[in-house]
């Protein structure tokens, strides 16, 4: 093979691009984003007639820079060759030319064209270090005068200080991308402040875990038996524990899981345990008879919480007293349904409490019960505000009542400035009732923050499914409200006989019970539920593929992947959702040539993909499991569009790590949605995340259809197993003891 001064290096086919260094002088930054460094640079590179297009990441860069590059060649649609940098490091000119393009360029206050020649003309190649070292002399150029001067010295300091940071974290391997990341969160206290603590990275910087963090301090000389490391890694454990849903962890669990984690005997764990107790970032109390470790703001939101029910709880509801006897032939002859006697129990006591809960299945009438306490209170007048934890569960709710739902964050209107709810004890919500659907999704937090946006007059009620899995977030609201005797709940357990139509409910009640879903397809009647067996991983991925692919859209008319969803026990594995994702997304939207792609944090994206949100993003009003659509990838701006609803949110490449692709997504993830059809994978190989309550909320994941594909011994371990261990969480302690002081007492 050939190659042409003038033409980039093409790999044979199926060859791994080379990488290869470039290096060259700027002649003009076509396009930079401060916030993330992703850059498209035109670079006059020795050898070549035409300046090259370079394409990578970089802090801050300037026309007349020198850079540094190393990357790969390939053929934009559009543009032709483009040189895609995997590093890329700028330093200041060193000719005059270069020197005075970068001075005009407009990166410093006070320096234009004009002046950048006169400042070259007159001081050459050591004007650099005039204005750093004798900035005095400036005052010799004609029209410089003390105010210009005072201008151009603090953005001449300003750019150095940017310069010395971006050096100093990437010479301790952190990449540029995460490190403008760490420059904006710092500023100018960047290397102090991480040279100080580089553990604090973990915390305060997305994407640099404790791992990354402990690299970093290694290589700053911080020693891995230091008590810096210790602390650290102590509360980096405790955080561990925080990811699995846990509030608290008893202080053996905690040290033995830190020990493991650092490399680290007890004995120094315990003294740093001991300084983080007495600096007040870890409190310590006891819950179940045992010492235990809780991160401060999760102890304090379980101590509101229950002190919130308990307040909520007394008194009369905030609507007259209401008769049941007339309200109830009203509300059915209204709604045009029959009551059942458990419908009727709980409108009985739901109108005569403040604090309440509904709990049950699918097909069991929670729907019909709420519509109707809803239709007795509004044609008292009560103002009603309904919520759920994500969009499509408040879209659901709202569709349901035919009355306005919003997401918790929305109604508790969350202001990214301040990093809080704008509606709190001082602003509470203008209602007279509050009602949370999918209740099991709620955590500690979240579960605080609105009970103390809800004045003292109002009612709350609770409506969810016990039996679901927790929520993704720390604790077992749902569970520790109905376990702890302390508030009416109403449990629902008919299944109607319009829902015992659908195996799909029977089947999620059958593994709710403990017994095998029937898989046997009835040859009398168009059926919702199917097993398909198969025994090898690579037989269930084949399958799942033709399932998604083929089958449904062509025996039900769904669309694979709008209406499709596939939602496994585990992300990793064979049959995880990871790989999943990338054999669903050849399968689906393999791409072609000219359709523009990124590939970002080991994923690659197109025009149609679907994804998931997997962070609270509150500046761009996305959360946490919400599903949108790749709308649109443009190279030459470094963003892609995502389409939620119809609502499009631009995301520049260096953001793309807050999402995922979702034609596959752990079932932990679907909580509070619903899809058309649902595809589940159970295998041997999820042994260690299977569990009755996983597969009931996978299966209750779906509307019209779902596909079980796997091995029946994998389904009766699932349905054998008992639920997941229960949280380390003292909410229920505190509401049974009923000490829980009122917030601000």
């Amino acid at each position: 093979m050939t190659w042409m001064p003038d033409a980039p290096l093409t790999p044979e086919p199926g060859a791994e691009p080379r990488r290869e260094p470039l290096a060259g002088l700027v002649e003009r930054v076509t396009f930079h984003n401060p916030d993330t460094g992703f850059s498209v640079l035109r670079v006059l590179v020795r050898g070549r007639r035409e300046p090259v297009t370079v394409i990578g990441t970089v802090a801050a860069i300037q026309a007349g820079e020198q850079i540094q590059a190393s990357g790969t060649w390939e053929n934009h649609r559009d543009h032709g060759p483009q040189f895609k940098a995997a590093f890329l490091k700028a330093t200041l000119p060193t000719t005059l030319a270069g020197i005075e393009t970068y001075l005009g360029s407009g990166l410093i206050p006070g320096i234009g064209p004009v002046y950048a020649e006169k400042l070259v003309k007159a001081f050459g190649e050591q004007v650099f270090d005039l204005i750093e070292s004798d900035p005095g002399r400036l005052k010799e150029i004609p029209g410089i005068g003390p105010v210009r001067a005072r201008r151009i010295i603090a953005g001449w300091a300003e750019q150095k200080a940017v310069r010395e940071i971006m050096l100093f974290l990437q010479s301790h391997g952190v990449s540029t991308a995460r490190a403008v990341r760490i420059y904006k969160t710092y500023g100018a206290d960047a290397i102090p402040l991480v040279t100080e603590n580089p553990y604090r990275l973990a915390k305060d910087i997305r994407g640099i875990g404790f791992k990354s963090a402990d690299q970093i301090a290694r290589q700053l000389g911080i020693a891995p038996d230091s008590m810096l490391r210790a602390r650290a890694g102590v509360t980096y454990a405790l955080l561990e524990a925080l990811h699995d849903g846990h509030c608290a962890l008893p202080e053996d669990d905690l040290l033995g899981l830190a020990a493991r984690l650092l490399e680290l005997p007890r004995e120094p764990l315990a003294e740093a345990l001991a300084e983080e107790v007495a600096e007040g970032n870890v409190i310590r109390d006891t819950l179940g008879g045992r010492w235990c470790a809780f991160l401060p703001h999760l102890w304090r939101s379980e101590r509101i919480l229950a002190g919130r029910i308990r307040a909520l709880g007394t008194g009369a509801p905030p609507w007259p007293a209401i008769d049941p006897a007339k309200a109830l032939p009203w509300v059915e002859g209204t709604l045009g349904v029959t009551l059942a006697a458990s419908q009727r129990a709980a409108v009985k006591q739901t109108l005569a409490s403040k604090v309440m809960v509904i709990t049950g299945g699918p097909g069991v009438g929670k729907t019909t019960l709420v519509n109707a306490i809803l239709r007795i209170l509004g044609a008292k007048g009560v103002e009603v505000a309904l919520a759920a934890p994500t969009g499509r569960a408040a879209k659901r709710l709202s569709e349901s009542t035919n009355l306005p739902a919003k997401t918790l964050h929305r109604l508790l209107e969350f202001d990214p400035a301040g990093g809080g709810f704008k509606r709190g004890p001082d602003h509470p919500l203008p209602a007279d009732l509050v009602v949370v659907d999918e209740m099991s999704m709620v955590d500690v937090p979240m579960m605080a923050s609105l009970l103390q946006a809800v004045p003292d007059r109002a009612a709350v009620l609770l409506v969810g499914d016990m039996d679901q899995l927790p929520s993704v977030g720390p604790g077992q609201v749902l569970a520790d409200l109905i376990g702890s005797g302390t508030l009416p709940v109403t449990r629902l357990t008919e299944i109607f006989r319009q829902a015992a139509e659908s195996r799909i409910i029977v089947n999620a009640h059958r593994i709710n019970r403990g017994q095998m879903p029937e898989g046997d397809v009835p040859r009398d009647r168009p059926t919702d539920f199917y097993l398909v067996e198969a025994d090898a991983p690579e037989t269930a991925v084949a399958r799942i593929l033709e399932i998604v692919r083929h089958r449904i859209p062509a025996r039900f008319g769904l669309d694979p992947v709008r209406d499709v969803q596939v939602l496994c026990p585990m992300n990793r594995g064979a049959v995880g959702a990871r790989a999943l994702n990338v054999a669903l997304q050849e399968a689906l939207n393999p791409g072609g040539p000219g359709q523009p792609a990124v590939e970002r944090f080991g994923n690659t994206y197109r025009v149609g993909d679907k994804v998931m949100q997997i962070v609270n993003d509150y500046d761009k009003e996305t959360f946490n499991g919400d599903i949108g659509r790749v709308a649109a990838v443009d190279l030459d701006a470094g963003e892609a569009a995502i389409s939620f609803d119809g609502r499009l949110v631009p995301y520049a490449f260096g953001e793309l790590d807050e999402i995922m692709l979702a034609y596959a997504a752990s079932i932990h993830k679907s909580q509070g949605s619903e899809f058309p059809a649902v595809v589940i994978p159970v295998m041997t190989q999820h042994y260690a995340m299977l569990a009755r309550n996983l597969l009931y909320t996978g299966v209750t994941r779906g509307r019209k259809l779902v596909v079980l594909v796997g091995q029946k011994k994998a389904v009766a371990i699932a349905v054998q197993g008992v639920k997941a261990q229960g949280r380390w969480s003292k909410l229920r302690e505190w509401l049974i003891a009923g000490d829980a002081p009122h917030p601000g007492a």
